[in-house]
């Protein structure tokens, strides 16, 4: 799976885009595609930025765009209409 992850604040003009391939567990690529099928608003992109944004916000990593990225991602307007 190929996956572009923004390193960017929100707010600004331009994204600083990194893309990487990684491989996933079965299990674990099924649940991502069962809640993307679930909650259509998510899609993977958003999805591994929130886990990856709240996974070093959570361990310690003390970045402003990074936990801007984590909250930008999980409570986007739209997750919050739909109940993602």
């Amino acid at each position: 799976m190929e996956t572009r992850v923004s390193a960017a604040l929100v707010d600004e003009v331009t994204e600083a885009m990194v893309s990487f391939h990684a491989e996933l567990p079965e299990p674990l690529q099924q649940a991502m595609t069962s809640f993307i099928e679930r909650y259509p608003n998510w899609d993977q992109y958003r999805l591994i930025q929130a886990a990856l944004a709240g996974f070093l916000v959570q361990n310690g990593v003390e970045s402003r765009e990074i936990t801007r990225l984590y909250v930008g991602n999980m409570f986007r307007r739209q997750s919050l209409l739909q109940g993602a």
